[in-house]
């Protein structure tokens, strides 16, 4: 492959993957227009991923399978471990993978060309779930950004991301120098959506999808859809998980030099209340954006996050 062909350090983290990582694989060498190579950390499994994913490496140079660092206990603190042990300072971007789902032959290179043609930083895109029963569903997130959407809600699944090597490196330095607290982030590409929009990175969300996301019953987070996920969030509002990611996202991709005042309040019942009233600015979706102003307001009354 010539030298002139991007390359691509792709971040694969893995558990108990064996039913799916495979076509997952190979889906990921299958790219095309790009130079890929693929690194992967499995948290400690128990259906021999970690055995497949050593033997798939041996003498496969664009595939290498980290030692082991686990157990994890979740993605994030998985992906956290590739972010900071990958030496991608000889690629020309980084992406992330999940371990079960199915990239279209044009993933990379389109995000690629969208990044060198706009001078972006950061790419994601739409992506279409499927699931076992054949039920295929488009997963719209490429709505306009706004304002402060980047302190509540990612860019789209994570493993949609692809970033320039400027990024990424930024973000490994933010994960590496505050690495004991990044441990509490719960959702990597939220995190890594915030410290790109917080340091002034220019993001692009592509509404043309670029893979098959899998949903099955071990997925750590699926899609947003039907009446058991949106009771499902809403129990995570309620019990203080999401408000408390909030805030330690918040805290994490504070710069100072930058005037924090201009970010909205997350502290007492009346910037609630505020939020509520600047719905438009915290979140992309237009039915997000009414649901957020409920939250808001039943939070103000309530005051159990504050």
């Amino acid at each position: 492959m010539s030298e002139n062909v991007p390359r691509v350090a792709v971040l694969l983290a893995a558990y108990n993957g064996m039913a799916w990582i495979e076509e997952q694989l190979d889906s990921i060498l299958a790219q095309t227009h790009v130079n890929v190579s693929v690194y992967i950390s499995v948290d400690p499994s128990t259906d021999g991923t970690e055995a497949w994913c050593s033997a798939r490496a041996v003498g496969n140079p664009c595939v290498q399978l980290l030692p082991v660092a686990g157990p994890f206990g979740g993605a994030a603190r998985n992906f956290f471990r590739l972010v900071r042990d990958v030496n991608f300072s000889t690629f020309d971007y980084v992406s992330f993978s999940d371990q079960d789902d199915i990239w279209y032959p044009d993933k990379l290179k389109r995000a690629v060309a969208r990044l060198r043609a706009d001078g972006l930083d950061a790419y994601s895109s739409n992506v279409v779930a499927f699931w076992p029963d054949g039920r295929r569903l488009l997963v719209d997130k490429a709505q306009p950004l706004v304002k402060w959407d980047y302190l509540f809600e990612a860019a789209g699944p994570g493993c949609t991301y692809v970033l320039t090597q400027s990024l990424a490196t930024a973000f490994k330095d933010a994960v590496v120098a505050r690495w004991g607290e990044v441990q509490g982030v719960s959702l990597h590409d939220w995190f890594c959506y915030a410290f790109a929009r917080s340091a002034g990175f220019k993001w692009f969300i592509d509404p043309v999808p670029g893979m098959d996301y899998r949903q099955h019953a071990k997925n750590q987070v699926g899609v947003n859809a039907g009446a058991g996920s949106a009771v499902s969030r809403l129990r995570q509002v309620v019990d203080g998980w999401w408000f408390s990611q909030v805030k330690l996202i918040s805290e994490l991709t504070t710069v100072p030099s930058r005037a924090v005042s201009r970010r909205p309040g997350l502290s007492g019942r009346m910037s609630f209340v505020k939020l509520a009233l600047r719905m438009r600015q915290c979140r992309r979706r237009q039915r997000d954006q009414l649901a957020f102003a409920v939250l808001c307001i039943l939070m103000a009354v309530v005051g159990s996050a504050t």
